[in-house]
């Protein structure tokens, strides 16, 4: 009887050391979904804070790609992008502004006009610091991570500028078209008063004539009408005395 209560005893110590063992495994597997979570939450704060600090007007760099990229690339990236930071999958406050702008972003990079004129602005910005520089294509400095980091900069200074003249063009644009719309609202408004006298003209036509005859009427009835004195009598002839 001691022996059987003793085998009891061991197979139950195995036992509890198992649940243990499986307990600890547990424990681990819910530590590192935790870590797991952490790191993703930081990937998605860190993507959110850097677009956000990124500079809108450079849709590449709202992106993070090179210019020159194909559309394969574009299509990509803000597929990876806009699932990370997407605000249903994260609680971060600034989700919803950083996923406008990566959108904005990817809009303008899939419009042909709107990137050949950002190209440009790029491309501008690489020829000014060159000629400030007095560097060619083929100068070793250009290949450089400083020419790069100055590179940048000049592309923001070329934006800003090229935004400031395409905003002032289109004030100047919907002035004139403001102008425009007022001479032409002045020129409606001229013909309908013009039309409006014309039709009271014409309806006041027979109440003209009629006050026309009751003029004339009236004229003929009074004194000295029809050679007639006031009392419809003729005036007598003087005779001459000779």
């Amino acid at each position: 009887m001691a022996v059987e209560d003793s085998i009891k005893k061991e197979i139950l110590k195995e036992e509890d050391t198992k649940g243990e063992g499986i307990s600890t495994g547990n424990g681990e597997l819910d530590a590192l979904d935790s870590l797991e979570r952490e790191a993703s939450e930081f990937n998605k704060d860190a993507e959110i804070d850097r677009i956000l600090k990124a500079f809108k007007l450079d849709a590449y760099a709202v992106l993070d790609l090179q210019p020159g990229v194909p559309e394969s690339d574009i299509k990509i990236c803000y597929r990876k992008k806009s699932l990370l930071i997407h605000p249903d999958k994260t609680s971060n406050p600034r989700a919803p502004d950083a996923f406008d702008r990566l959108k904005k972003a990817q809009t303008e990079l899939m419009d042909e006009k709107q990137r050949t004129r950002l190209d440009e602005c790029i491309a501008d910005a690489r020829m000014l610091l060159m000629r400030e520089r007095k560097l060619t294509v083929d100068s070793p400095e250009v290949k450089s991570a400083e020419f790069a980091a100055e590179w940048r900069k000049k592309t923001v200074e070329v934006l800003v500028d090229s935004e400031h003249r395409r905003r002032k063009q289109l004030k100047a644009q919907m002035q004139e078209e403001g102008r425009a719309q007022r001479k032409e609202d002045e020129e409606i408004e001229a013909r309908k008063r013009k039309r409006d006298h014309e039709v009271a003209w014409e309806q006041s036509r027979e109440t003209r004539i009629g006050s026309w005859r009751d003029f004339k009427a009236g004229a003929n009835d009074g004194p000295g009408a029809g050679g007639k004195d006031g009392g419809g009598k003729k005036k007598k002839k003087l005779k001459v005395l000779g």
